[in-house]
This record gives structure tokens, sequence and C-alpha cells, in this order.
């Protein structure tokens, strides 16, 4: 199956996505849980020793700087459903803007991250990394601060992961999802707006409504 961004989007839209069996599989097949994880935009959970770790990790966070990076590092596993085509997919996705990244960066080193592609109000998260110590965890922190500030209405992790849930991921069933995807893709959202990102603000915003 040869997609196009078009056809991607598509995908997306009717609440499906796809995946390839591993990097080097030129296939690709559609996925359609019959459950979905989310992570509901006001019930994200920031522990006590997150939360501390976002205030003195002294991690820059980004967004939208280098985008190819981040796919690449979801990608830099033993196991990765990220072949080369759904890479030049997502590559120009971000370039219409349909796809964007939240960089982690510790100095000049990109650490973390993670990635998605968004449709109206409705976020739809692909994968993420990690190369230091919650990096990724900070990443999906500041990007569910993000999405709330910029008025996102659903944000998609496709399936539930220990490590997800133990961050207030929840699993729904796909008609449940279907019903949420449709209200959120007829609303607008603006990724890309100019915020302030300072630890305190972000860990104080999401612990006022978890």
């Amino acid at each position: 199956m040869s997609l196009s961004p078009e056809l991607l989007l598509h995908g997306y839209s009717i609440g499906i996505f796809p995946m390839a069996e591993h990097r080097d599989d030129p296939d690709l097949f559609w996925v359609d849980p019959k459950f979905r994880g989310i992570i509901p935009l006001n019930g994200f959970h920031i522990s006590r020793s997150l939360a501390r770790r976002i205030r003195n990790c002294g991690f820059s966070v980004t967004i939208n700087q280098n985008f190819s990076g981040v796919v690449d590092g979801c990608a830099d596993r033993a196991d990765t459903w990220i072949n080369a085509e759904l890479r030049n997919l997502y590559q120009r996705l971000h370039q219409s803007g349909h796809a964007h990244s939240l960089e982690i960066w510790d100095g000049q080193a990109l650490v973390g991250g993670v990635y998605g592609v968004t449709l109206g109000a409705a976020f739809f998260g692909e994968s993420m990394f990690s190369r230091r110590t919650d990096a990724s965890k900070i990443a999906l922190a500041y990007l569910v601060d993000r999405l709330r500030r910029t008025g996102f209405q659903l944000f998609d992790t496709q399936f539930l992961t220990a490590h997800l849930a133990s961050l207030g991921a929840i699993e729904v069933p796909r008609a449940q999802y279907r019903q949420a995807l449709e209200e959120a893709i007829e609303a607008s959202a603006d990724f890309t707006a100019e915020l302030d990102q300072l630890p305190d603000g972000v860990i104080q915003r999401i612990t006022q409504t978890s």
C-alpha cells in the first residue's frame, strides 16, 4: 500500500492510522483498534518526582525546530513501525503544517521529543523518544500544556501502554473515540501559537486540573 499525504490525513480523519511491521518492510497497513488510547487533556498526571525533574533538569524545550531529528529518534530502536515511506510522509505533512514536533534539548543535544499529526483540534500522537531520564515524560507534560492552551480537544495516543497509563492515559471504545474525533476535527486549534514555556507555569496549570 502506497500512501499520499492526502490519503494519510483522510485515514486519520476517519479514525485509522498506518503502520509497518518493521523499518525494512516496504508495506504499510491500516490499524483500527477496538479500544483507543487517549490522554484526557485535563487528566495528565505529574508526580512529585516528575515535577521536581521538570523544575531542575535544565533542559530547554522547542517546537518544530528539528522534526526529522525527533522522527529519527523515535525510529532509533530495535523494533520500530516507522519505515522509509512513513518517515517521508510525516516529513511532507510537517512541511504542509499538519505534523509537528516538540523537542527536549540538553544544551545542543537533542535528548527527547514527541511528534504527531494535527487535524482541526485533534492531535494524533505518533511516537516519542528519550535519551535522558524522564525526557519523554517531560516532553509529554509540555505537549499537554501546549495542546490545552492552543485549543485542542483530543490527544490520541493510539494504544494504551503502562508508561502512558502512569501519566493519566485511558482507553475508550472505538465508537466513543470516533465521536470525540468527529467533534475535534470540526473545531480549530493552533499548535504553533507563541507561548511562554516556564517550568513552574506548566506544572501549575496541569496540576490545577488533573
